[in-house]
């Protein structure tokens, strides 16, 4: 299945599902990333967002719903599908759409992120999600040639403060901006009400992780409220 830019419209309204583990977690395995992701598919998700080459090709095989792939290399500034060969190869394992950083930040292969995009989009099948920390953000890499806006890195990029929930103030700054790129909402989306909230706020979709697959923080939150 190649997923075209029209073909995202069957994504309106609907949620997508992040499969993601961190290293040396019990749960930091492709299989199980492709188990979860299936088991999300059930509940009703349209889309599966996973992280890391293997993620990518276990997940394909398992579910029948588009893939938006990334590749996280280090833990600070850049390192969201840092560069293209990153790109590439999420693409080549198997993505839809390959989420890159989507900040105006700089780039460690040196490439701008239109060019990142051009070469993606040159290269292979996948389209372009961009992991936005702000409106600026948005703006350019709508402009730049992204296929989706996210609001990932909304309160994590240094242009915003971080919020307890979604970003809603955000939301509808880049809703009001009319961009033609689908606007994902994703970041601290922690309950139903919140998704019903980013909609409302503009969003095309919504992106939910840690309150659907991340056990171990699901877990810290009850007994965090209950031994508050």
């Amino acid at each position: 299945m190649i997923l075209t830019p029209e073909g995202l419209e069957a994504l309106r309204s609907q949620l997508i599902v992040s499969c993601q583990a961190y290293p040396g977690e019990p749960m930091r395995d492709p299989r199980t990333t492709g188990q979860v992701a299936a088991s999300a598919v059930i509940g009703g998700a349209a889309a599966i967002r996973v992280q890391g080459l293997a993620d990518v090709e276990f997940t394909r095989t398992a579910v029948e719903v588009p893939v938006i792939g990334l590749w996280k290399d280090g833990h600070d500034g850049v390192f969201i599908t840092p560069t293209l060969r990153h790109a590439l190869a999420v693409a080549n394992a198997g993505a839809h759409v390959v989420a890159i950083d989507g900040t105006r930040r700089a780039r460690p292969d040196g490439l701008s992120f239109a060019a990142t995009v051009a070469g993606i989009h040159a290269e292979s099948h996948a389209l372009v999600m961009a992991d936005c920390g702000s409106l600026d953000d948005a703006l350019a890499a709508a402009e730049a040639g992204a296929d989706l806006i996210g609001t990932t890195l909304s309160g994590y990029s240094g242009e915003r403060p971080k919020t307890a929930g979604p970003d809603l103030e955000l939301l509808a700054q880049i809703a009001a901006a009319n961009l033609s790129a689908p606007l994902i909402a994703e970041g601290r989306i922690h309950t139903p009400e919140h998704a019903r909230q980013a909609l409302d706020a503009g969003a095309f979709a919504v992106v939910v992780g840690t309150a659907i697959t991340h056990p171990a923080s699901i877990t810290g939150w009850f007994k965090g409220a209950m031994h508050a």
